[in-house]
Order: C-alpha cells, then sequence, then structure tokens
C-alpha cells in the first residue's frame, strides 16, 4: 500500500497551514502564534485484496518525556532527553470505498475545549488526541480535543519533531471502538487484523534555531 499528500512532502517539513501553532513575526515580541491547523491532504493506493477498512493513526515520537525545560525562558529542551509519543489524530472504521481524504475536509482552524465531532467519512469514528492532556488544568483551553490537531512542538526543543501519518488496511469491515477512543484502544483491536500499512513522515519546529 502506498501513502501520498499534496500537503506533506515525505522527510521534509510541515508546512504551517497544517500545525496548531507557527513561529510569530519577529515585530510581533511573541514566539509563537496559532496557525491554520487543516487537516492535510491523504490518498493511499495499492489497496490488498484482503481490506475491508482503513483506520489513520498521526503520532509525534519526539515529545519530551519530563516537561520541567519545556516552553520556559532561558532554558533549552536537551537534543539527549528520552522522548515520547504524543497523539494528533487517531480515525477508525473509515470505509473501504474511502481511498483519499482533500485538504480540510475533517477540519480546520484551532477550536478552544476542542472539537466536538469532527467531520469524517461516513460511519468513521475519531479518538481524543492528547492535547487533551496537554490542557488540563488551563481554563480557557481544557476540554477533550477529538480528531486532528497539528504539530505544536516547544518553542525551545533543539531537536525537529517527526510526525508520522500511518494508514493501516484492516480485513475487518468494522471495530468496536466509539468517539474519544485512545491510542492503546486503538491499537489493541487492530492487532492481528492490519493487512497492509503505509505512513508518511514530516518534520516540524517552533524553534528557529533548529532546522526541521
Amino acid at each position: 500500500m502506498r501513502l501520498k499528500s499534496d500537503s506533506i512532502e515525505h522527510g521534509k517539513p510541515i508546512p504551517a497551514a497544517y500545525a496548531f501553532m507557527e513561529v510569530a513575526e519577529p515585530a510581533s515580541g511573541d514566539r509563537i502564534r496559532p496557525a491554520g491547523n487543516i487537516t492535510p491532504h491523504l490518498a493511499w493506493t495499492e489497496v490488498p485484496a484482503t481490506a475491508k477498512s482503513f483506520a489513520i493513526a498521526v503520532i509525534d515520537t519526539d515529545v519530551p518525556s519530563k516537561p520541567d525545560d519545556v516552553n520556559v525562558e532561558g532554558r533549552e529542551v536537551r537534543r539527549d532527553l528520552p522522548r515520547v509519543e504524543f497523539v494528533h489524530w487517531l480515525m477508525a472504521n473509515i470505509p473501504l470505498e474511502c481511498r483519499e481524504l482533500a485538504e480540510g475536509a475533517c477540519g480546520e482552524g484551532i477550536v478552544p475545549r476542542g472539537k466536538k465531532a469532527p467531520v469524517g467519512p461516513p460511519g468513521s469514528v475519531q479518538g481524543l488526541n492528547d492535547y487533551t492532556g496537554w490542557f488540563k488544568g488551563d481554563r480557557d483551553m481544557e476540554g477533550h480535543y477529538h480528531g486532528y490537531d497539528g504539530p505544536c512542538p516547544p518553542w525551545n526543543d533543539t531537536i525537529p519533531h517527526h510526525y508520522h501519518f500511518h494508514v493501516y488496511a484492516l480485513d475487518v469491515d468494522h471495530v468496536p471502538l466509539e468517539n474519544g477512543f485512545s491510542l492503546q484502544e486503538l491499537r489493541d483491536v487492530i492487532e492481528g487484523h492490519v493487512v497492509a500499512e503505509a505512513k508518511i513522515t514530516g518534520t516540524y519546529s517552533l524553534n528557529p534555531k533548529v532546522n526541521a
């Protein structure tokens, strides 16, 4: 199976249109500002004959394992700090006839407190992304973040983050998930049912010193 995108080039920096935040203009006095947060175009081909549905997972694998230095003035997130996963998008029960998602087809813009019912292909369900936990305790932003929300790595991180867009072809037409499921729940139900997988990886940084 092959995955392509008109929005993201494999191994290259992700355009700010598909990110949660972008670098602000120097004259503004701010480090970052809200970005487009548009769902990118994705299309998959060479689907196995045994496929009956699809699932999508978008994961940043470079998130600092300790938040002590994250976005703290005068400090940097060390390159050698162990890294963990951060979920940006989960979708399952994508029907077999769906082989492409247009740019913006599943949402755009930042929604404070999270998108409650993001758009998706008929019959599909979307999980919670990790902004749900990130914004916990924030009076203005706390909520349940369903669907896609794009890159927003720490502005003082010393490495570019890698965002992996996975599309899985499954040998079942439905998995027992409801809106708001987690990455672990997705992994549990698709185990043993993946007949093909395709991936595109893009990079992103909010640190002007880092070459993404």
